[in-house]
Order: C-alpha cells, then structure tokens, then sequence
C-alpha cells in the first residue's frame, strides 16, 4: 500500500494489512475493519494521505467499497476526506488522548471491578482463549493481531456487566484515542507485560479479588495513556 504525505512525492512501505479472503462478510465490512486495525496499531500514519484506488489494489477489490469503508472511517473521526486525493489520516493530540483515556478510566475501571462481583466464572474463562492470543501477538510482534484480540478481550469482558451503549462507548474511544506506540513497544521489549495484564486481570477476576482487579485495570489503563503513547 502506498502512502504520500500532501504536496510531497515520495511513497513509504505499505503495511501489513489483514488478507480479506473468505466470504463471511461483505467486503466494505472487512476492508472497513482492517483499516481500523491498521490504524489502531499505527500501520497507516497520522498526515499521510492513502488513496482508494491504492488501497483497493492492495485488497484485490474494486475501488468503490474501499471507498465506501474509507466514508466510514471519515465519520467516525479516524481520517477526513482530501479532494482529488484520498484519505488523510487524523492526527490524535496530547490533550485529546488524556481526554480519551480519562473518560475510559471513568467508565471501564468501576465496570469492570464490579463484575468481579456478577460475572460467572464460565463467561470470564470464555475469554481467556483472546488473552492467549494477545500475549501470542506480542511475543511474534504481529501489531495487527494484538489489536484485534486486545479489542475483542476488552470489549468481550465490558458486555458481560449488559450495557450494550456501554461497550459501544468504549470502542468508539479505543479506536479514536489508537494505540500509538505499539513499535516502540515491541522494540524495547515492554509490550509483553502490557499483554500478559489481560491474563493477570482473568485470575482476579474468577478470584473475586475487587483489590487486585482495580489495580491491574488501572495500570493497564496507564499504558494506554503512558506506555502506548510512548511517554514513559
């Protein structure tokens, strides 16, 4: 996949997007979810700009569902349109992503310490097969599985407290705030631990250990803003 950067000639790699074969679902649908897992995990760059034909290309498909996933992403905040061009990716600030993780902070931390108190055991145990694959994810480096599995443990683990607007929420905020630093991470060694949180987070939960529980989501949490963000 090709990327420019406005008015300058030069074209970066392309990342490693996801292979859309298969017919489960349409393919606005799967290019619409790749895309945001390349963004997420910062595979396609704040400022550049992708353009459909480029990106359809990349995905084997006609330009216009490419086109059409892109309008999603335009909605949701992740990338505006340029004329005649493309797609720009939207630059996430410093301020935004302290607001981002605080309203997070705000609404995951007590959610889930109170499902140490309502969740079965079986629905806790059920996702543990995603906290394998993250720390799977993070020792081979595969930035986009890690994305993918974090997103599903997370967001798995918030509708067993049954808020459906909830969850919605919260993977709205994930895939604005992305999860910048995810590299810098793998290349210091540190994104395992952040990985084998979600395991950490499983046993205290099936324990019914409320103390433990806060503490691992909230420094968990912290990486988001601190770790992910390359800050610490």
């Amino acid at each position: 996949m090709a990327a420019q950067r406005t008015g300058a000639p030069s074209v970066a790699a392309a990342p490693a997007l996801p292979s859309l074969g298969g017919r489960r679902s349409s393919y606005r649908e799967r290019v619409a979810d790749a895309l945001r897992a390349a963004l997420i995990a910062g595979e396609l760059l704040p400022g550049e700009v992708y353009s459909a034909p480029t990106l359809a290309a990349r995905f084997g498909v006609s330009a216009t569902p490419v086109r059409e996933a892109m309008l999603d992403l335009v909605k949701e905040g992740l990338v505006d349109t340029v004329p005649n061009k493309g797609f720009r990716v939207t630059a996430v600030s410093e301020k935004q992503l302290d607001e981002y993780t605080h309203i997070r902070a705000l609404i995951e931390i007590p959610t889930v310490v109170e499902l140490a108190r309502t969740a079965d055991k079986v629905s806790l145990e059920a996702l543990r097969p995603a906290a394998r694959e993250i720390v799977q994810a993070a020792v081979s480096g595969d930035l986009i599985a890690y994305v993918e599995a974090d997103t599903r443990f997370h967001l798995g683990l918030l509708a067993l407290a049954g808020n459906v607007h909830l969850v919605e929420v919260v993977g709205d905020l994930r895939k604005r705030s992305r999860l910048y630093g995810l590299t810098a991470l793998v290349e210091a060694g540190r994104l395992l631990a952040s990985a084998e949180e979600h395991l950490e987070l499983l046993d205290a939960l099936i324990a019914r250990d409320e103390e433990a529980v806060h503490e691992v989501m909230t420094r968990h949490l912290g990486h988001v803003r601190g770790l992910w963000a390359a800050r610490k």
